[in-house]
């Protein structure tokens, strides 16, 4: 007789229930790590107990409360996804943000939050790929969970991992990482500090990235697949360089919003609507604007000074999602919102344009 304990046996974590993105929502905080002066990581698991399928890379739609208000933020996984009872993400506090400085003050071990996910496609297309994972500051977040999938799954690697930073201290994941790089055969790790404040003794080079940089550190960049994510800055940089340097378009892939269409309208009423102009009523502000049928809903607001929260601007990260009292739009979105939302009268109105007169609980 087996006297181990059910979840001691074999196979009892292949049948657990995983989450499903359109059903599960609910998650509680279990750890809190300080990882720099100003990032945290914060670890969730399932309210139920259940587990996650994501793909390294991907980043979760949370949706928080601060003062009475509802705001929504996107944060990509850190964590690898072979360890799915639970999954991490890394946050870098902001000067002045408000939800970056809530989560660090106020989200401890046991609070519960709601969030949507996984989404996003800055995902590798396959294993056995030669790679440069590039990043600037909290861009390392997608970039680490890539490598840590690697490490976990024991596969082949031939990857450079650059990491960039202000300073040696602003270095995230800097010790894992050494480590990392320590047992993974394959891997070459750079870090790039701007500068050294703060740091007795710095054995390499220092600055931001440039085309001499990448030539020397990594001379086969032509022949490899690039993964960036980084400030936008940073990697309008890259892009550049990697260009520069010989590498294919379709070799290099960055973190961003590209929106997709999830649900095709009717094209003929589409195009009817799109000549027309439709009185858009904001009624908590008590404001009504003009917005053609083909304009979003967002960037006319936007331009006539009615206050609408957003953030990516393309149907992502639900930041903007509101309550559409009367009226139909078209609406083309990317994972920012679920269908039990739509059916309950919610929409985005940064990808979504009117097919009629539109009352929004704004």
């Amino acid at each position: 007789m087996d006297t181990r304990s059910p979840q001691a046996l074999p196979g009892k974590a292949a049948l657990a229930e995983f989450w499903n993105p359109e059903e599960d929502d609910a998650l509680v905080c279990l750890d809190v790590q300080q990882e720099t002066h100003d990032v945290k990581t914060f670890t969730f698991a399932s309210r139920e107990g259940k587990r996650f399928a994501f793909r390294a890379g991907q980043y979760f739609l949370f949706d928080l409360e601060h003062n009475g208000e509802a705001e929504s933020r996107c944060y990509s996984i850190s964590s690898s996804p072979h360890r799915t009872n639970a999954f991490s993400v890394t946050v870098k506090r902001v000067p002045g943000g408000k939800i970056s400085n809530w989560l660090h003050d106020t989200l401890v071990a046991g609070a519960s939050v709601k969030a949507n996910g996984p989404l996003g496609h800055f995902v590798r297309s396959g294993t056995g790929q030669k790679l440069l994972l590039l990043s600037g500051g909290s861009g390392i977040t997608p970039v680490m969970s890539i490598l840590r999938e690697i490490a976990d799954s024991c596969e082949p690697a031939n990857v450079v991992f650059m990491h960039a930073a202000r300073t040696p201290q602003d270095l995230i994941f800097r010790d894992e990482l050494a480590c990392i790089a320590r047992k993974l055969k394959g891997l070459r790790l750079h870090f790039l500090p701007e500068t050294v404040l703060g740091e007795a003794s710095w054995p390499g080079l220092t600055g931001r990235i440039s085309p001499d940089y990448l030539r020397l550190a990594v001379p086969d960049i032509a022949d490899r697949t690039v993964m960036c994510c980084g400030p936008a800055p940073f990697m309008a940089a890259a892009r550049r360089i990697a260009g520069e340097l010989g590498v294919p378009n379709s070799h290099y892939v960055e973190e961003s919003f590209d929106a997709t269409v999830i649900d095709e309208p009717d094209i003929p009423a589409v195009q009817e609507a799109a000549a027309k102009v439709f009185q858009v009523t904001f009624s908590k502000q008590s404001r009504s604007i003009e917005v053609s049928g083909d304009q979003s809903v967002l960037s006319c607001a936007k331009k006539a000074g009615v206050r609408i929260p957003s953030s990516c601007a393309n149907g992502v990260c639900g930041t903007c999602k509101s309550k559409l009292t009367s009226g139909t739009v078209d609406m083309n979105h990317n994972g920012g919102i679920r269908q039990r939302e739509i059916d309950a009268g919610l929409f985005l109105p940064c990808c979504s344009k009117p097919l009629s007169d539109l009352v929004i609980e704004r």
